[in-house]
């Protein structure tokens, strides 16, 4: 499977870039994900973005109408929207329809495939130009939890639209420029446009949810890593399926929890609050250890901001807080006196990098890493992260 350092040529002619990133009517930031995604990660692939008439977010790339697009190179519209459902209204399809007629190709990830819409088909085939839905899963077998060799990690999440993406990219990035063998695997839409390569968990059968997970992270005897893509929440009562899905196929060596602080309750879901800190590390633990008993958390250091939001959780056991006493031993470590502020996905990928990096992680040495199994990843989601 490629890695999220994905070569354009690679990518299938279907849907290759140059992109046009559509926005439709994204109602936030978050509902424009996919769109965002490849502008962070593939800033070189996008040549602008196109927004729907009711649209509030902007990635702060040209605006652009189908046909300027075209004339700048894009090849590929991809349909960068997130919404309950995944589903087009009228404007989109008739956008959709538009592109076409101005000769790209258009990919989506949306749930409501482009295929079942019969204007948009009949566009595509007479201008000639190709449809490709991300959401639609290859032939899969179910999962069967036989160990197998290389070495995993998998991010979760207290919620969904926490970073769990982003988080695993960053990692992939920082092991990679440390010479350490590693490579992304995408379970979700936007992660299959930025890798070129993927599945969409979320879009498969329940019944090969796991087996699914040990597709796209095989066996490899290369001291590499698989850093596996999490999905929703084992707390979502939306999601949860596909979590506990991934958390036994993946058979993790590692477990990274994302988390947004301030956020009171489940996204689209205002009658569950979060859940504690400490129940949920726990619960993913517990899930895990059914296909790998010897799975452990990252752990990255805690700043002050973080320990502010841990106040009214019980510390998650093991989890080392500077300044408490218990950050003398093993990797943990105070940040600097500048450094109290909040990290982001991006900036707790080094510490990430460096454990695993350290570790004696591997199912064939059963040994155990000499960090503790808790982790904390502290993932604002605005504003967006820089590169730099």
């Amino acid at each position: 499977m490629p890695s999220a350092f994905a070569d354009p040529s690679q990518i299938p002619a279907q849907w290759a870039p140059p992109y046009l990133l559509y926005l439709g009517n994204a109602r936030d930031d978050l509902a424009a994900k996919t769109a965002r995604g490849l502008a962070f990660w593939r800033p070189e692939w996008c040549v602008g973005q196109r927004r729907g008439s009711r649209c509030a977010a902007t990635l702060g790339l040209p605006d652009l109408d189908f046909v300027e697009a075209r004339v700048m190179g894009a090849r590929t519209m991809i349909v960068g929207v997130a919404n309950a459902g995944g589903v087009m209204d009228e404007e989109t399809v008739a956008d959709v329809i538009a592109a076409l007629d101005a000769g790209m190709n258009v990919a989506s990830g949306l749930h409501e495939r482009l295929g079942a819409h019969p204007l948009v088909v009949a566009a595509a085939q007479r201008n000639g130009r190709h449809l490709f839905d991300a959401r639609n899963p290859p032939a899969l077998a179910v999962g069967t939890g036989v160990p197998r060799a290389g070495r995993r990690l998998l991010t979760v999440g207290t919620d969904c639209s926490v970073g769990k993406m982003y988080t695993t990219l960053a990692i992939e990035r920082e092991l990679r420029g440390r010479g350490v063998k590693a490579d992304f695997r995408a379970t979700g839409q936007t992660g299959i446009f930025i890798a070129g390569a993927g599945v969409p968990v979320d879009a498969v059968v329940a019944d090969f949810i796991s087996g699914s997970v040990e597709w796209i992270s095989p066996a490899r005897n290369d001291d590499g890593w698989d850093l596996i893509e999490g999905q929703g929440s084992l707390f979502h009562a939306s999601f949860a399926g596909v979590s506990l899905g991934l958390l036994h196929g993946a058979q993790p060596d590692a477990l990274v929890l994302c988390h947004e602080p301030g956020r009171a309750n489940m996204r689209g879901l205002a009658h569950y609050p979060l859940p504690r800190l400490e129940t949920c590390l726990e619960a993913n633990l517990q899930a895990a250890r059914l296909t790998n008993p010897d799975v452990v958390a990252v752990v990255t250091p805690v700043t002050r901001e973080c320990r502010a939001c841990l106040r009214g959780n019980r510390r998650p056991a093991g989890l080392a807080l500077p300044g408490s006493g218990d950050h003398g031993r093993g990797p943990h470590r105070r940040p600097a006196a500048g450094g109290l502020r909040p990290l982001s996905r991006l900036q707790h990928a080094p510490d990430c990098a460096e454990r695993l990096q350290s570790s004696t992680l591997c199912r064939r040495s059963k040994k155990r890493p000499p960090w503790s199994n808790a982790c904390w990843n502290w993932t604002p989601y605005k504003p967006w992260p820089s590169v730099a």
